[in-house]
């Protein structure tokens, strides 16, 4: 596991966060994925750095790496 990302319990209800901080990887990840830059999040949660970024990153790119696809997958 990243070493800058943590999950506790007493922190954001056990949501990962980067760790000595309250800002959810979730956050990070739907700014980028809606397009956001890099440096655009950093100046919206200026306690971030590059390497947090690329922490949320790869731990978003390690769950989406699951074995089971227990759910419906209907073809549109």
């Amino acid at each position: 596991m990243n070493t800058r990302i943590t999950i506790d319990p007493a922190i954001c209800h056990g949501k990962p966060v980067i760790k000595g901080t309250r800002i959810l990887v979730s956050i990070i990840l739907s700014a980028l994925a809606a397009g956001e830059t890099v440096d655009e999040v950093i100046s919206e949660y200026p306690s971030l750095t590059n390497d947090d970024i690329r922490a949320a990153r790869a731990f978003g790119s390690e769950l989406s790496n699951f074995e089971n696809t227990d759910y419906n997958m209907k073809a549109s």
